[in-house]
């Protein structure tokens, strides 16, 4: 099957590597040219521009972005439209907010471009073990895209979960979890850490994944990094950034009623992390002076 994939980040061009492996025709683009090259070494058809991938496809066409959030996916888009013919399928397999994602599906849908937004989930690793994924749109689009799907999936690692939006809020969700699950992870090794033994945690990770109910892929991938690091962790400051699903999640949760206490606070939690000297806590340390004489750290 053919199909165009504009967007070669760490994402997009494992993907291209995938389909092409697996057998499709695959034309990769990007915005600069050095990803393309690099495509076009792994079985993919190259093109340095969106108009010149749309060139290089049969209409109809399926026509893949995978580009960041929000306005580049709202250029990205109108270029495609720019371009294209009616009947080709538009998908985004970025991280979209699901609603920005709904705009988008009436938005070309009347324009004649059916639209797909499929939340992908597997990061680096999915170019070997398969990308889970997660889509909205109409029934006739999936099915017309469903053999790029099997491909890029594991067995049973794709579903078409209902209307336009439905895939990003199924993701949305998906990485709110994400979020609750390493938060609770990183509190508990900090405990083991912080404790009168001297654990290896790396062991205690491997462990773990040894039929327990903690056990998961998150674990695995502790037990490679205090394997890489150590157990301190000495060379990797405590910054974890958030890429707006957590946001949105707790958004839809608080206009819903829907309590997400553990999501709340892993959000938080990253949030702390980038505050070198939090005021909140030299707040909170000049109140304990003056109420109780506790004694406080001058810099």
């Amino acid at each position: 099957m053919e199909i165009g994939l504009y967007g070669l980040g760490r994402m997009g061009g494992n993907m291209v590597t995938r389909l092409a492996r697996g057998g499709h025709t695959v034309v990769a683009a990007n915005r600069s040219p050095g990803p393309v090259d690099e495509a076009k070494t792994h079985g993919a058809r190259g093109a340095y521009s969106i108009p010149e991938m749309i060139a290089a496809l049969k209409a109809p066409r399926v026509l893949w972005s995978m580009v960041p959030s929000g306005a580049v996916t709202d250029e990205t888009l109108e270029e495609l439209a720019t371009h294209a013919t009616r009947g080709d399928i538009f998908v985004d397999g970025g991280n979209s907010n699901f609603r920005d994602s709904m705009r988008r599906a009436e938005k070309y849908g009347r324009l004649g471009f059916p639209y797909l937004d499929i939340g992908v989930s597997g990061g680096i690793w999915g170019l070997t073990v398969g990308y889970c994924m997660m889509v909205g749109g109409p029934k006739e689009a999936v099915e017309r895209v469903r053999p790029l799907l099997d491909t890029l999936a594991p067995p049973n690692g794709w579903a078409h979960f209902g209307k336009s939006g439905a895939g990003h809020f199924v993701k949305m969700v998906h990485n709110g979890i994400e979020y609750g699950m390493m938060q609770a992870y990183g509190e508990g090794f900090e405990l083991l850490h912080a404790s009168e033994f001297e654990l290896d945690l790396r062991t205690v990770s491997r462990v773990w994944n040894q039929g327990s109910v903690v056990r998961s892929w998150l674990l695995e991938l502790a037990e490679r990094a205090f394997k890489d690091e150590g157990t301190d962790l000495a060379h990797i400051k405590g910054y974890v950034a958030d890429s707006g699903e957590g946001r949105w999640t707790i958004h839809e949760a608080i206009d819903l009623g829907v309590p997400m206490t553990a999501l709340a606070h892993s959000l938080f939690a990253r949030f702390s992390s980038r505050q070198d000297d939090s005021y909140a806590m030299k707040v909170a340390a000049a109140l304990r002076n003056q109420f109780g004489g506790h004694a406080v750290q001058k810099e």
